[in-house]
């Protein structure tokens, strides 16, 4: 799912009014308590500046770290976002989630040593995989939108790389961990792609020379 913007918000219905200030400001509900906030502030702004007690699943502020995540009800409609990257919005019901579990699979990178048997090692980990019903909830709930089935898919298939390539942009939110009935952990399977990727292929020729210039200034200082 992607972001809104302010360019992106329903139409002005009853419950958003105009400040002393000038602002449009908006009434909604964030974790049970009725918020009165302006609609440029983020979801997150809006928890602070109405005085929703803080709670400890928000970091960064850019989208980077995934921490931030909600629920979003507006009407019937329920969807999921990450708060400091969406907008206030008049009459949204707005939920910050907790953590997700901790994920099940396990395994020790340095373990993985042959690479022609790493696809087999995929399925051990994730025997989920295989599964995958095709709902589309991963990546409708993706707030970077990726496309997170087809990059199951390519895992499941050996093509870590090309996986590795479309999680590029996860920020390990794990929403569409939370969204898959398969218990998949999409979010886990890019990391395991891009982990496996690096592993058994030679890093950039200008980071392989950086930390090498890097090595030698340290010896040349002992």
């Amino acid at each position: 799912m992607t972001s809104l913007t302010r360019h992106d918000r329903l139409p002005l219905v009853n419950n958003e009014t105009t400040g002393q200030s000038g602002m449009c400001r908006s009434t909604l509900t964030i974790n049970g308590m009725v918020v009165e906030a302006e609609s440029h502030m983020t979801l997150v702004e809006a928890a602070w500046a109405g005085g929703v007690p803080r709670t400890s699943n928000v970091g960064c502020l850019e989208g980077v770290c995934g921490s931030c995540r909600v629920m979003l009800r507006r009407g019937k409609v329920v969807t999921v976002a990450l708060a400091c990257q969406t907008f206030v919005e008049s009459g949204i019901e707005v939920v910050f989630l907790p953590p997700q579990e901790a994920p099940h699979h396990h395994y020790r990178i340095e373990e993985l040593s042959d690479s022609w048997d790493i696809q087999a090692r995929f399925h051990e980990i994730f025997p989920e995989a295989a599964h995958c019903r095709h709902c589309h909830g991963c990546g409708a709930s993706c707030p970077k939108g990726i496309s997170v089935e087809e990059g199951v898919a390519l895992a499941s298939t050996g093509r870590f790389q090309e996986a590795g390539e479309i999680f590029f942009e996860c920020v390990m939110c794990e929403l569409c961990d939370s969204a898959c009935p398969e218990r998949i952990a999409p979010a886990h399977v890019g990391l395991f792609s891009r982990r496996v990727t690096a592993h058994f292929h030679l890093r950039p020729p200008n980071l392989i020379n950086r930390l090498e210039s890097l090595r030698k200034s340290e010896h040349s200082h002992e």
